[in-house]
């Protein structure tokens, strides 16, 4: 699948009637982001455990320890979702809790907890999608090697059937990976996540392993979850522009886009890896060598539901057509890329307004993205399983947090994604990102994504103006017209 669309294809701020019948109204977190309670229950470290608590890595020094204590103030935070109307919440279970070591039996009370959280979801009319893995991978399993070592794939199975034996007669949405691009590539190609390593080689070598982790897992969930259990991943697809038509500009855009899409979606979906893709990094891995005969059969084991992630466009060019200011591409400086095979492509900002991040507010993305999928894979339902913004949120005098700009943020993509929906584009349901204010990885806590305000001395939530707005989407179906 290529996502190259070069422009928009509607103005994306004129608001749809509705969204469709049933449509799914949610919000994302992900465990280590919010649960806190590092050490408890036999909880034993993660990746970014360790990457958290060494010096430099995060801003300030900050770290998930306590986060916002979702472990222990998860009741509060469900009624919070109710009382907004969330018909669905996506939260991600924290691997190193439920099976501390990658190995072996799980821990019964790390399993309770989310035994507790689906129960008050259900509870309270929400329905729980559960995520297997959200970055959070047992250091046990990264001293052996982590995502780059084939066997780190066949450990996730096996925690994925814990997980579905043990919550499957709760949960019926499960969703792999998150965002595996930023697992493998800025965890082993750029290290600004955690791991932190920078082998281009070592890269590639995970992405090939979460993809069979991927196709291993839904074989496991297949055989331990009932008959109507859907199964989806969720990717951060790059919806690539080329900054002009010029030759060099279409293959920077065809190089990212093959890195940075089509290294997942195609033995995902297509049962293939591109071949420009092996060509284009056929000097950094033994392709022939490191894709074993059966891998892509298990890899493209059929799924339910795709689950997209999308914040901002990806504008490139080739590197001869920008000077060295147009070299960041939005996801944390480092001397070391995180794309191979792509060493003579350069970044540009797509025109339009910042997010406190430093990317380009731009909805139309969001609608040329879904219908990219739409015709790529017309058979495949989505779900968009992350959208929203980091703004410089200010508590006002009266306790408020007037956070208008976010509020602009959504309706535009929302728009978007009805304009997608209107031109056929088969999408099921949107979670915001997200629920809370938390710790942003290696952001620490300075950038604030959440519709609920977390003061983090005293822990306290106070919806936004953002709740508040979005709570009148879901009850009526409709955008109100803007401001």
């Amino acid at each position: 699948m290529t996502v190259t669309e070069s422009g928009p294809l509607a103005d994306s701020a004129t608001p749809a009637p509705a969204f469709p019948p049933g449509f799914v109204w949610g919000a994302a977190t992900a465990a280590y982001q919010i649960e806190g309670a590092a050490a408890e229950d036999g909880r034993t470290p993660s990746i970014w455990d360790t990457f958290s608590h060494t010096p430099g890595r995060t801003a300030a020094g900050d770290t998930g320890d306590v986060a916002v204590d979702h472990y222990h103030r998860f009741r509060e935070d469900v009624r919070l979702m109710a009382e907004l109307g969330l018909t669905s919440y996506r939260f991600s279970i924290s691997w190193p809790r439920v099976q501390p070591t990658g190995r072996g039996p799980a821990v019964q009370r790390g399993l309770d907890f989310y035994r507790a959280l689906t129960d008050e979801l259900l509870a309270h009319g929400i329905t729980p999608l559960a995520t297997l893995y959200h970055w959070d991978l047992p250091q046990h399993l990264e001293d052996a090697g982590g995502w780059p070592a084939r066997d780190t794939a066949y450990r996730f199975a096996d925690y994925a059937a814990l997980a579905a034996e043990a919550l499957g007669d709760r949960i019926a949405t499960w969703t792999t990976l998150n965002e595996p691009w930023c697992s493998a590539f800025l965890g082993y190609g750029s290290g600004v996540h955690a791991p932190g390593r920078t082998d281009p080689g070592d890269a590639l070598r995970a992405a090939h392993h979460l993809n069979l982790g991927h196709g291993l897992a839904v074989g496991a969930l297949r055989a331990a979850l009932p008959g109507t259990a859907q199964l989806a991943v969720s990717l951060n697809l790059h919806q690539v522009r080329p900054l002009s038509q010029d030759p060099a500009d279409l293959d920077a855009a065809r190089r990212i886009d093959a890195v940075g899409n089509r290294v997942f979606t195609g033995p995902m979906l297509d049962g293939a890896y591109p071949a420009d893709l092996l060509a284009d990094t056929a000097r950094l891995v033994d392709w022939d060598t490191l894709v074993r005969p059966g891998d892509l059969a298990e890899i493209s084991r059929p799924i339910d539901l795709l689950g997209i992630n999308y914040y901002t466009p990806t504008v490139v060019s080739s590197a001869a057509h920008a000077d060295d200011r147009h070299r960041h591409d939005g996801h944390g400086a480092s001397e070391h890329s995180p794309w191979p095979g792509a060493d003579q492509v350069a970044f540009h900002l797509a025109p339009g307004e910042l997010t406190a991040m430093g990317w380009p507010i731009d909805p139309t993305g969001l609608t040329d993205l879904l219908l990219a999928v739409h015709r790529a894979h017309p058979g495949l339902p989505m779900l968009v399983t992350e959208n929203g913004a980091a703004f410089e949120d200010r508590v006002g005098p009266d306790g408020t947090v007037d956070d208008r700009d976010r509020i602009a943020y959504l309706h535009g993509h929302l728009a978007a994604l009805a304009r997608a929906v209107e031109l056929g584009a088969d999408v099921r349901g949107y979670y915001l990102w997200s629920l809370l204010d938390n710790f942003e990885w290696a952001y620490g806590y300075a950038k604030r994504f959440g519709a609920v305000h977390v003061d983090y001395r005293t822990l306290a939530r106070t919806p936004k103006a953002s709740a508040h707005w979005y709570a009148q989407v879901i009850r009526t179906g409709t955008l109100p017209v803007p401001n």
